[in-house]
């Protein structure tokens, strides 16, 4: 069950291109991370221009306003699954949806069950619903 939040400078791209490039995310996450259908937890923020700021740790990647910042909140994925989500990511955004990859930065956070409540202040996880 991963949680994406997907960051991205405002007015750089219209709602229906908000709208593909999520959806491109989702289609990632069910064929790298073998999430459930109806398994989709997405927050899309945009920002100012200033209020995103990514330098590039030494690597001399190029950004652009093109930027796209992926947050992956998730449980029990492995370092190869990992490796194929961004890679697949990256080529799909790029293709589909005009991100470079030097446009894109990924991180990926592990949570725990006893983390997450979907719903009416219940630990679902915990509980046994999920």
């Amino acid at each position: 069950m991963p949680c994406v939040k997907i960051d991205m400078i405002k007015g750089v791209r219209s709602p229906d291109e908000i709208k593909h490039l999520a959806e491109v995310v989702q289609e990632v996450f069910l064929d790298k991370f073998a999430a459930p259908n109806r398994d989709r937890y997405q927050v899309i923020t945009q920002h100012e221009p200033y209020e995103l700021i990514f330098e590039d740790t030494g690597l001399n990647i190029p950004r652009t306003e093109k930027l796209v910042f992926i947050q992956i909140f998730q449980q029990g994925r492995s370092a190869d699954q990992k490796r194929a989500l961004y890679a697949s990511l990256a080529e799909r955004l790029e293709k589909d949806c005009g991100v470079p990859g030097s446009d894109l930065v990924i991180s990926c956070n592990r949570n725990e069950k006893e983390d997450w409540s979907f719903g009416y202040g219940r630990a679902q996880f915990l509980e046994g619903d999920l």
